[in-house]
């Protein structure tokens, strides 16, 4: 079959090439992929920045299609089912954290830009019947990201006046939709003004260029504050983020790509009785909450472009630049 593998010995970081499947395990199905979405990580295996990586390994973490083939411990019930995939692998019992054996499809295990991809049962839900294939392959790594971040730790409720930075990538985007379906006063901010435009009209109440020097004292003039920041940037971001927020509020990160900040207002946090809380993909019933979520309230993810997997590289250079709005998806068959 087709797929788009590691290959660090080639310039672009990656090869179309044939590759084989294992044979089919007892409780696992077998996916004919109808669309794939690109996340960082699959950039930063690209350029060889992500841990224990491995040449010849499937990249792609988002898909989803339509089942085969099931394995002889599958229910026959799930054989043509369109259905969308949990990246989320071996996240353990306890919902407050994953264990120790946490995976995410895509690397180490075979993943998604692939005509086909194999896994466990428990990792697939029924696709939203109001999402296309293309749609649908954009919400799993970002949308269960967004949805841990907004609504398991943050518990964003109507009324709440909620900031989402560095609006334009998968998982912001997510979070912005989940916390305007929450009933939220909704912000963000971005570095380009057709970002923030695009948000305005999904319904985001306003938007500020952080470039802008003054955009923290604009925010906080205009709204008067925050009760949830949803963050990924972190670094030297921070100290004007904790200025932003009520008392009370909420400071969740997803990431830090900025790197670890500078310093810590820690008499700011506990006076105000702040929260800063970090978080990272989701548990299984995170991912089946959200996958409900966005079936009662017909969400549909924001996509930048789709593309053939021919073209998948085309895909990666724009993810590298960090021109999308939206998800980057590529259409598998």
């Amino acid at each position: 079959m087709l797929a788009a593998v590691l290959d660090q010995n080639n310039p672009s970081g990656i090869s179309i090439t044939d590759v084989s499947l294992p044979d089919l395990l007892p409780y696992e199905v077998k996916i004919k992929v109808k669309a794939a979405a690109l996340n960082h990580r699959d950039e930063w295996c690209r350029q060889g920045r992500y841990p224990n990586i491995t040449n010849g390994i499937i990249l792609g973490s988002d898909g989803a299609g339509i089942v085969e083939e099931i394995g002889s411990k599958v229910s026959q019930e799930w054989l043509g089912k369109e259905v969308i995939i949990n990246a989320a692998n071996n996240w353990g019992d306890d919902q407050k954290a994953q264990s120790k054996d946490f995976q995410i499809l895509g690397m180490p295990k075979h993943g998604t830009l692939a005509e086909y991809v194999q896994v466990e049962i428990s990792r697939i839900c029924e696709k939203p019947g109001h999402l296309s294939f293309e749609e649908a392959a954009a919400l799993p790594l970002g949308g269960l990201t967004a949805y841990r971040a907004a609504c398991y730790q943050a518990k964003v409720e109507k009324g709440d006046k909620v900031l989402v930075t560095g609006f334009g990538g998968g998982v912001a985007q997510f979070a912005v939709q989940f916390a305007l379906a929450k009933g939220a006063e909704v912000y963000v901010n971005s570095s380009k003004q057709e970002k923030i435009q695009k948000a305005l009209e999904i319904g985001v109440k306003a938007g500020f260029n952080y470039k802008e020097p003054s955009w923290e004292e604009e925010a906080l003039a205009q709204t008067g504050g925050f009760d949830v920041i949803i963050d990924s940037a972190m670094g030297e971001t921070l100290p004007g983020l904790i200025k932003l927020l009520v008392p009370g509020g909420k400071l969740i990160f997803y990431g830090a790509t900025l790197g670890n900040p500078p310093m810590l207002d820690a008499r700011r946090i506990f006076w105000n009785q702040l929260t800063i809380q970090g978080t990272t993909m989701g548990s299984d019933q995170d991912f089946r909450d959200m996958v409900a979520f966005v079936g009662k309230n017909k969400i549909k993810p924001v996509i930048d472009s789709v593309r053939p997997i021919a073209k998948v590289l085309e895909a990666f250079e724009v993810m590298a630049q960090g021109g999308q709005t939206g998800k980057l998806v590529v259409k598998v068959s």
